[in-house]
Formats: structure tokens, C-alpha cells, sequence
């Protein structure tokens, strides 16, 4: 289907439509009831879907109502009827408030000025107001609880809404659908939608989705496509520089050094001001080379810099300093020109977009030529690695910051900002010091998605602390934040460990933009943590305890350990840069 034009008829008239919908329900303050279903019905006309069914006697068939009747069992045997404002079945549940305006200066009218200012409805408080942000938050809730509450018949919904008419929507997610917390959608720095952004043709297609294919939103979903896409073309890669004659060992090392350098180009880090227009440097430097001999020389002489930082003459950029022993070496492999070119066409997909949750997998299939055929086969579907992610990890965590936000907006109501912020601060110290260990990680999808859920939440609790003066800034000035130290592995296979431990820097930083905006993160940007260790996780016998606790205890301090007494000569782990010794694989 062609892609509308600036002079589209179509997209001019939902342009202007758009334009009076704003105009519309901008000044809308008073009472939610007054106004919620007419707001909401209007911009199913804007979106250009359906307007809510009439509710019928049998609730099983109300699938898209107003007024969805949910019964909730009490834990005295009793149950109660409650209403969710706007229900539409495997798309989402609704919520509603009515927020009003920040008021002038009363000082400056007259007596009945005053007295008819009084008298205007309030609705659920002055927009920017502690009681305004505390109806938005009993909205999310309310529309959490409904939705735990409805029948198995009825299933989970994917998103929840929550709208101050005339205002904002707010989106929160769980596309697992398994019982989950709704979490900010896509992150907790964009879950807001504005009234003015339905102005962007963009936007509208967004909240379209909401109510017809919520799940075609769901990012996972997206990037895995284009995340086999791109070990497909990693993999092509792959074979043409082993059939050159290049060890599969090199070739691996090589293209990770490439791949990391095209994330790092797509999400700003090889330009000197991120906020500025993206130019694809890389990709621009690839395409620029005439012969295919000045390949190695100009890759090095990069690699070299951003493992040092400074001045790249080759991007004419200054480069942040990136080390972390993955550009340690920077050797760079000949390639010919159908070489080059499968090189660039990885580089021009979008590497932001990656899901580091199955891109391990897929990447180490990629990279090794015994498991390259199953490319194509089956991988542990994300949601699986949740089912085991959120009951063990997530939901204890998630406990504790209820308790703790809860404590903390308790201060805030009562006017301790101090004593507000202690409390956010002490839960965002206990969750910078979580420590989570998968002694087979392989190449580390199960620690990626334990590092996202502590993200997400972390990004909670950067929001929390924009309600108290100056919280979030002194929460990034104490730079403590979740990052892959916490995230431990024990990989025997050399290769999947140093895959493992690039899948965890791409999805932290692909986290701290989502989180902190444009904001660089610290240099370096990677830091040699040594989280993923290269060794056997159970000493083979009971004699070799001694030996085997030695080798982990300086394994962790970045010594060469010993080899294991019952294993082959073992050599060190050059591709996982751990420190430690681990056996030929």
C-alpha cells in the first residue's frame, strides 16, 4: 500500500480533524461522568474505530462496553460488583479521571470573580497536583485490578489505559498475558500521550492499535523479526570469511567488534552531541570505501579510538571511550567486496531495535558453524523465560516497591519531601544491589530479561522521584543505577559466554536510553565487570572442591585460575575476557 504524501486528501482531513479534537476537548474540566464516554467515543471517531457496543443483560457477552460489570471475590467468601469505564476484550480495560487546570492568580478578581471560580468543579484536583497525581495513580490500580479480576473466560488483556479526559492517556502493558504487572508502555519516559500529540499522525496509529491488534505493539514482537533478520545476515557473513580460510573463533570475535559498533551507531554513540541529527557514521564510512583493501587499516584505526576515546579521523567525530576489553583487540579480517557489501547490508538494519532477550541465541547459532544450520529452528519463546522471571524475581521486588512507594507518597501527603525521597532512595539502593546468578546462562537471555525487568522497575522509581523537588536529579548524581555487575553467569562454552556478556551491555544501554532520554551513559561504556565467567559451574569431583573454589575465587578477581585436575589442559579465555581458564570447547 503507498505511503501518504505531505498532499494526501486523507491525511490532510485526519490532520484537521485531528486539530479540532484538540481544540475540542482542551478547555474539558468538571466531572469524570460528565464527560469520559463522550470523550472517549469521540476519539474512537478520530481513530477511526468502533464506538462502544450497548451493555446487554449477560455479561460474558458485553465484549466492548461501557460500564463492563467485574465481580470480585472477597476474602471473607463474599463477592461485589464493580465497573471498569471502558472494556474491550483482548485489547485493553479503561480507566478515567477528570483533572482540571492550574488556576490563575484569585487575587486578581474581583469578589464574584472569586466566588464563581470557587464554584467550578474540581474534578479529581488541579492538574500538577499531589491530588491529581494521586487519582492517576488509583486509576493504574484500578484498571490493574479489574483486569486481575476478570474471568479466566475473558482472559488477560494486554494494555491498560489510563485517561484524563481532555488531558493525557496513559499506556501500560503486559503482552505475556500471564499474570504479570503492567509495566509503562513502551518505557516509563514515553507512557504518556498528550492531548496535543494526537496531532502526530504517528500517535493516532498508536492508540488505533490499542483498540484493534494491541499485541502487534508488543516490541518483542517486532524486534525478534528483525533480529533474525540480522543473524541471517550475520551468518551469511560468518561463512563466507570461514570459507576464506579465517578460525570460526576469529570470525566470531570480528563480527562482534562489527555489530557492536552498528548498535553503538544507531543509538547515538558514535556521534559527538547524541541530540543531534543521526548520521550513521559507520554505515557512511563502510559505503565510502572505493576499494575494499582500505577496509582493515580504517576499521582498526576506529576500533583503536573507541576503545581509548578521543578524536576519530576516520568519522571526524570524538568519540566517547568505550574499552571494556571488547575493542581490546582490534583486529579487523580482510574482506572482498561481496563481503563488504553483506557487511553493510547488516549495518543499515536498525540495530536499536534488536531483542537481546533471543538475539544471544540466535547469534551464537550464527557464529558457530556446527549449531549454524538451526538458525531457522526453534528458540525459548521470551514469554516462556518470563514464566520463571517474574514469579522468582520480579513479583518479591515488585512487593517492595509497592510498600515503598506507598510509604513514601504517605511522606509526601503529609509534607516530608526528605523523608519521601529517603524512602525511593533506599528501595533504588536495594535494587542497585541485586545479585542474580544463572550458573548455565548460556548466552545470557534469561539474565537479559531479569536485567530489563529491573530497568523497568528502576524507571518507576526515576518517575516517583519527579514528585519530589529535585529527586531525580539526586538520584542520577549518586550514579548508582542497575546494570549488568549484578547479572552473573557461568557459561563453559567460551564463545556463548562472551555473547552472553555483549547481549547484557546492549540491552542495559538500550535501557538507560530509554529511561534517561538523550543522556550519555558514563564512560567507559563498558565496563570489564567480569559478571560472566568462563568456566565449568560444578566441581566434576569431590576432590577437586579446593582447586575448583580457587579457581572461581580468582576467576572473580581477574587472575588466571588453575586448570580443573580432571579436565583437558585448559587455556584461557581470550573470547569471553573473563580472566579465567576454561577448557577447549
Amino acid at each position: 500500500m503507498p505511503q501518504p504524501t505531505d498532499n494526501d486528501p486523507e491525511e490532510a482531513k485526519a490532520d484537521a480533524q485531528a486539530r479540532e479534537f484538540i481544540a475540542r476537548w482542551r478547555p474539558s474540566g468538571g466531572a469524570e461522568r460528565a464527560n469520559y464516554q463522550l470523550f472517549l467515543t469521540e476519539l474512537c471517531d478520530l481513530l477511526g474505530v468502533d464506538h462502544p457496543e450497548p451493555a446487554g443483560p449477560d455479561g460474558a457477552e458485553n465484549a466492548y462496553v461501557f460500564e463492563k460489570a467485574i465481580r470480585f471475590d472477597n476474602y471473607d467468601g463474599t463477592h461485589s460488583t464493580k465497573f471498569a469505564d471502558l472494556y474491550r476484550r483482548g485489547c485493553f480495560v479503561c480507566e478515567t479521571k477528570q483533572g482540571v487546570e492550574e488556576r490563575g492568580d484569585d487575587a486578581a478578581l474581583s469578589e464574584r470573580g472569586k466566588q464563581k471560580q470557587a464554584a467550578k468543579k474540581q474534578g479529581h484536583g488541579r492538574r500538577g497536583s499531589k491530588a491529581h497525581d494521586k487519582a492517576l495513580r488509583q486509576a493504574h490500580t484500578q484498571a490493574e485490578q479489574y483486569a486481575r479480576h476478570l474471568s479466566a473466560d475473558e482472559g488477560r488483556p494486554p494494555l491498560l489505559m489510563v485517561v484524563d479526559v481532555g488531558h493525557v492517556i496513559e499506556l501500560y502493558s503486559e503482552f505475556s498475558q500471564t499474570g504479570g504487572a503492567y509495566v509503562a508502555f513502551p518505557d516509563p519516559q514515553s507512557h504518556k500521550i498528550a492531548l496535543e500529540d494526537l496531532a502526530e499522525a504517528e500517535t493516532r496509529e498508536r492508540l488505533r492499535l490499542v483498540w484493534t491488534d494491541p499485541l502487534a505493539l508488543d516490541p518483542s514482537r517486532r524486534s525478534a523479526k528483525v533480529t533474525r533478520e540480522i543473524a541471517d545476515s550475520l551468518a551469511k557473513l560468518a561463512k563466507r570469511l570461514e570459507a576464506a580460510g579465517h578460525a570460526p573463533e576469529e570470525v566470531a570475535q570480528f563480527l562482534m567488534r562489527c555489530l557492536f559498533t552498528m548498535f553503538a551507531e544507531d543509538v547515538g554513540l558514535l556521534q559527538e552531541k547524541p541530540s543531534q541529527e543521526r548520521r550513521d557514521p559507520f554505515t557512511t564510512l563502510l559505503k565510502s570505501l572505493d576499494d575494499p583493501a582500505h577496509f582493515v587499516p580504517v576499521v582498526e584505526s576506529l576500533w583503536q579510538t573507541m576503545d581509548k576515546g578521543g578524536f576519530s579521523t576516520d568519522l571526524r567525530e570524538k568519540l566517547i571511550r568505550f574499552n571494556g576489553g571488547l575493542f581490546e583487540s582490534q583486529a579487523a579480517l580482510p574482506l572482498d567486496r561481496d563481503q563488504l557489501e553483506l557487511l553493510i547490508e547488516a549495518a543499515e538494519a536498525n540495530w536499536s531495535d534488536v531483542e537481546p532477550a533471543i538475539f544471544g541465541t540466535l547469534l551464537e547459532r550464527a557464529l558457530d558453524p556446527v549449531e549454524r544450520h538451526k538458525l531457522g529452528a526453534h528458540y525459548t519463546p521470551r514469554a516462556y523465560v518470563e514464566r520463571l522471571v517474574v514469579p522468582t524475581v520480579v513479583e518479591p521486588l515488585r512487593a517492595e516497591w509497592d510498600a515503598a512507594l506507598a510509604a513514601a507518597l504517605t511522606l509526601l501527603d503529609d509534607g516530608d519531601e526528605s523523608g519521601a525521597l529517603k524512602e525511593l532512595n533506599r528501595f533504588h539502593d536495594r535494587l542497585c544491589e541485586v545479585r542474580v546468578l544463572d550458573p548455565a546462562c548460556g548466552s545470557g537471555n534469561f539474565l537479559y530479561v531479569v536485567l530489563e525487568h529491573l530497568k523497568r522497575l528502576e524507571g518507576e522509581v526515576f518517575a516517583a522521584c519527579d514528585e519530589v523537588a529535585g529527586g531525580r536529579q539526586m538520584l542520577l548524581e549518586s550514579g548508582h543505577t542497575v546494570d549488568p555487575h549484578q547479572l552473573l553467569g557461568i557459561e563453559l562454552n567460551p564463545r556463548a559466554a562472551a555473547i552472553a556478556e555483549l547481549v547484557l551491555w546492549i540491552g542495559y544501554l538500550q535501557w538507560h536510553f530509554r529511561t534517561r532520554g538523550k543522556v550519555r551513559p558514563p564512560e567507559p561504556v563498558i565496563k570489564n565487570f567480569g559478571n560472566i565467567e568462563c568456566r565449568d559451574a560444578v566441581p566434576p569431583t569431590t576432590a577437586a572442591k579446593k582447586c575448583w573454589a580457587t579457581t572461581a575465587s580468582r576467576s572473580r578477581s581477574g587472575m588466571a585460575a588453575p586448570p580443573s585436575p580432571t579436565r583437558s589442559p585448559a587455556r584461557r579465555c581470550r573470547t569471553s575476557r573473563c580472566g579465567s581458564r576454561c577448557t577447549a570447547t
